[in-house]
């Protein structure tokens, strides 16, 4: 990889971190282009081609995988989708829906114990939301 090669995709782990850290805050392209130094059109092209999704899809994927650690607590839908920085239950509920496979009250009521019991380094990984390549 060429210098400019490696310092763009530093430049993009940092707005990455920064949807890492923030996800519940209210994010838009324009503020994680900011992050990575880039404008926002070039910013979600980089983003696409290093990771594979638009930054507005890491971003919901990574507000729902939380979402799904709250519900397996018994937490209400509406509380988890506002505590994940959603502001509209229907649109939370659809994208939820849409990655997962089940609908957020249907997640929240089924039995967890496997993955209670594991470690939550292990959860996380066997856990985490995967969107198909459709």
């Amino acid at each position: 990889m060429s210098p400019e090669e490696l310092q763009t995709l530093a430049h993009l782990r940092r707005a990455r971190d920064l949807i890492d850290r923030d996800y519940a805050k209210p994010l838009d392209v324009p503020t994680m282009a900011a992050r990575a130094f880039m404008s926002p059109a070039h910013f979600s092209r980089q983003f696409r081609a290093a990771y594979g999704e638009t930054p507005y899809s890491y971003l919901m994927t990574r507000r729902i995988e939380r979402a799904m650690a709250l519900l397996r607590t018994g937490m209400s839908v509406t509380d988890a989708c506002m505590a994940v920085g959603c502001t509209s239950l229907g649109s939370f509920s659809s994208k939820f829906s849409e990655v997962v496979g089940m609908t957020p009250t249907d997640y929240r009521a089924r039995e967890h114990e496997a993955v209670r019991a594991m470690p939550d380094c292990i959860a996380k990984q066997r856990t985490r939301p995967v969107r198909s390549k459709a």
